[in-house]
């Protein structure tokens, strides 16, 4: 059967692997919806759309009878945790809603959330946590639109024949994007070559703690491929998984790994802000790429320097227990220090870094 995906979120960290993914396997369909222009080659259809807007929503989508798949990884930041709920729930119905009433051949709906349904952001939590923990005290929007999938999934008339649901909740997505709120990977390249370029070592700009935490990370490709297969497998039908590489690594261990690809001494703690320290460095970007030939990149677009805060002032062991995807049939892992070095190589060759 045809297969045609609709992916929320398309030009994000996670949404651009997952439509790249999707082209690659050759035997889908694909619609992106975005507010902006796709930055690389693909042969996708992009759909300028705000999904805050019902009207829009209703206006563009409904015209969408043949959608089988929708994966939904979109995402509105705001200035306080707070804040989060109402716009991302919102846009989720919006997408949800019309996508269900106007495709008669949908057979899933795949959800994105986070390991913050555990209160990894607020401080030390139950590790390694597992799907069946409670979540954090209210607010907390993934909660809050896992909630209304399950509710409005079970509600509708044609629940146990029709379309089916899952969700995945990675930590620190990895990967390439242009104007992401939560790329960690940019953030660490466009870090090092300044440092660099400064004639400093590479030294870690987080908290002591951090740096002897345990941490864990998850490939955006690696993602995107379990993402794909909770939406084509029976076995993860109205299903949450954590997802991540399948290792946890401590700062200490694998910075010196992170230092020797970009030929730079690795250094010890020196605990700063970046998005004050880096506030200033937009000339020096500019004037890298006009001395490297790199891509002319804005610098407010390369990096999410709050995000890059947020990771390296984590002074908590961030861990979750992947074995129900495992023992539900996914079984693909790799090495972190190993994902940063290809990231980082791919960077390189698209000459995004020297």
């Amino acid at each position: 059967m045809k297969k045609k995906a609709l992916v929320a979120g398309a030009l994000g960290v996670i949404g651009r692997s997952l439509i790249q993914e999707l082209e690659r396997q050759g035997d889908w369909e694909v619609l992106g919806i975005s507010r902006r222009i796709p930055d690389f080659e693909t042969s996708s259809i992009y759909l300028s759309l705000d999904l805050l807007d019902r009207e829009a929503c209703e206006n563009q989508l409904r015209g969408l009878k043949d959608i089988t798949h929708l994966f939904y990884c979109a995402f509105q930041p705001r200035s306080s945790w707070a804040e989060h709920t109402a716009p991302n729930l919102a846009m989720l119905v919006h997408c949800v809603e019309t996508v269900t009433k106007a495709s008669t051949e949908l057979q899933h709906v795949q959800l994105i959330e986070g390991n913050k349904w555990y209160g990894s952001h607020l401080g030390p939590f139950r590790t390694p946590a597992r799907e069946d923990d409670p979540p954090h005290m209210a607010p907390n929007f993934y909660v809050e639109q896992e909630h209304w999938l399950r509710n409005f999934h079970a509600q509708a008339p044609d629940a146990d024949a029709g379309w089916n649901w899952s969700a995945l909740r990675p930590h620190t997505v990895c990967g390439f994007s242009l104007n992401s709120p939560m790329n960690l990977s940019t953030c660490l390249a466009v870090y090092a070559l300044i440092s660099k370029e400064l004639g400093l070592p590479l030294r870690f700009p987080g908290k002591p703690g951090a740096w002897e935490s345990i941490y864990q990370v998850c490939d955006s490709r690696h993602l995107a491929k379990a993402m794909i297969w909770c939406a084509t497998e029976e076995n993860a039908a109205n299903e949450v998984f954590n997802i991540t590489n399948g290792d946890y690594f401590r700062w200490k261990n694998i910075w010196g790994r992170i230092a020797e690809f970009f030929e730079m001494e690795p250094g010890e703690v020196q605990t700063i802000p970046l998005t004050e320290f880096m506030a200033d460095k937009e000339p020096l970007w500019e004037k890298l790429c006009e001395k490297y030939g790199l891509q002319k990149i804005p610098y407010s677009e390369i990096a999410a320097w709050p995000f890059a805060d947020y990771v390296f002032g984590t002074e908590w062991d961030v861990m979750t227990d992947t074995l129900k995807l495992r023992l539900h049939g996914f079984h693909e892992c790799l090495r972190s220090d190993e994902m940063f070095v290809r990231i980082f190589q791919e960077f390189r060759e698209q000459k995004v870094i020297p």
